[in-house]
């Protein structure tokens, strides 16, 4: 029996409440999130990293629900890091210091996160990450035990008490995927459970789908619960379901996937491609991502983000990012704006070393007698041997200097 989950929750406030605005135009809802981990375990500390000084409006909020804010003062570079350090350093030493809490749950959407996830599952933890689809990296949503998707947890949005009209239409609960677009997976997750020898059970699958994959959730398709979810398969005629109550067994019926749900997200990104080629000034300086998925619907009428996978447009550009086809950045103000990624800018080639410039040729050396020469030795001119002089005695009894020549002498011819 798997063991009751002991939560504890970290938030990046900055990053979700700026990813929420910018993407759904909405106000980040605390309740919403923790309401949906007590579904999962139980809640035993929740600590929130922010600004609070640009935040007084949302400290209420948290304060209801008991969330220790933590003030995160900016350095004067106006860096974004600070929060996020020290949230892993707490998040890491809450691991080794409290051995009863087997789960964290980061909210946030910041791909700096990957090494405290990859650091808390190597310490037995269960992470839970939640974000929005739109701005939360791929990579993170990938390699945590179970994503949890904002869009998935919004309610009808409920009238404002403001007298002033919104200035952007607030999003909705995106439509739902079709249930033949989940089938690969539960295909996959029967095959795991039948090699294993495991009857498949109602929880056992859903387990073994999130091992598969984290980012599986089944209100993605319009499901209010995992047995709603199984139930809507049944009806569509994708599996069969046999048991009783609490003891469900699903089997793969014989009803054919359609090959549109095979459609796999990467090939979507050449139809994206085009469109940013031809808008390429546009997009080159920032444009809004309303206004490109404008441009998709008016070059490719009959594209459709379901049949890919995704429930909304943000989803797709969050993929496109992750394959250096665009980047994006969530603005509080404007939304989320949409640059050319990599691809379109690669780094410049190193330019080549400059050429050696050669030395201008030396004139010879004057070669001068006495004084040292960088000729060789078989170079250097033949030396004179100096004349020695020797004295001799004169008749009269003085001296005289005879210079010896260097000249062979003549031997005298023998007398014959």
């Amino acid at each position: 029996m798997e063991d009751k989950l002991k939560l504890a929750v970290f938030i990046d406030f900055d990053n979700i409440e700026i990813g929420v605005k910018s993407t759904l135009h909405r106000e980040f809802d605390v309740a919403a999130v923790l309401d949906a981990l007590k579904e999962r375990g139980e809640i035993v500390t929740k600590i929130a990293y922010a600004n609070w000084g640009r935040q007084e409006s949302a400290t209420r909020a948290l304060a209801e629900h008991a969330v220790q804010m933590v003030q995160r003062d900016p350095s004067p570079r106006g860096d974004k890091n600070g929060a996020d350090i020290n949230l892993a350093l707490d998040a890491l030493e809450m691991a080794f210091t409290h051995d009863h809490i087997n789960a964290f749950a980061i909210v946030s959407g910041d791909s700096d996160f990957i090494a405290l996830l990859n650091k808390l599952k190597q310490y037995d933890k269960r992470v839970l990450v939640i974000g929005g689809r739109a701005f939360t990296s791929t990579i993170l949503q990938k390699n945590c035990n179970e994503f949890i998707s904002y869009e998935s947890l919004l309610d009808e949005p409920k009238p404002t008490r403001t007298s002033q009209a919104p200035q952007r239409q607030i999003q909705r609960r995106p439509p739902p995927l079709d249930l033949a677009q989940a089938m690969p997976l539960v295909e996959r997750a029967l095959q795991v459970l039948e090699r294993r020898e495991v009857r498949p059970q109602l929880g056992l699958l859903k387990s073994t789908m999130l091992q598969l994959d984290s980012t599986f959730n089944e209100k993605a398709y319009g499901a209010s619960s995992f047995t709603d979810f199984i139930e809507r398969l049944r009806k569509a005629g994708y599996v069969e379901v046999s048991g009783g109550e609490g003891r469900y067994m699903i089997k793969r019926a014989t009803a054919a996937v359609p090959e549109t749900a095979k459609t796999r997200p990467e090939e979507c990104l050449p139809i994206l491609r085009d469109v940013l080629e031809t808008h390429r000034l546009e997009v080159d300086s920032g444009c809004l991502a309303e206004d490109l998925a404008e441009w998709v619907r008016q070059e490719q009428p009959s594209f459709d983000l379901k049949r890919y996978g995704f429930q909304e447009f943000g989803e797709l550009l969050n993929y496109a990012q992750d394959k250096l086809l665009v980047r994006i950045n969530p603005d509080e103000e404007k939304g989320l704006m949409v640059y050319l990624g990599p691809e379109f800018h690669p780094p410049a080639l190193p330019e080549p070393p400059p050429e050696p410039i050669g030395e201008p040729e030396e004139e010879p050396q004057p070669i001068v007698e006495g004084q040292p020469s960088l000729l060789g030795e078989e170079e250097k001119p033949a030396r004179r041997r100096p004349t020695r002089k020797r004295s001799t005695t004169g008749e009269d009894g003085g001296t005289r200097q005879i210079r010896r020549s260097n000249r062979p002498r003549k031997r005298p011819l023998e007398s014959v």
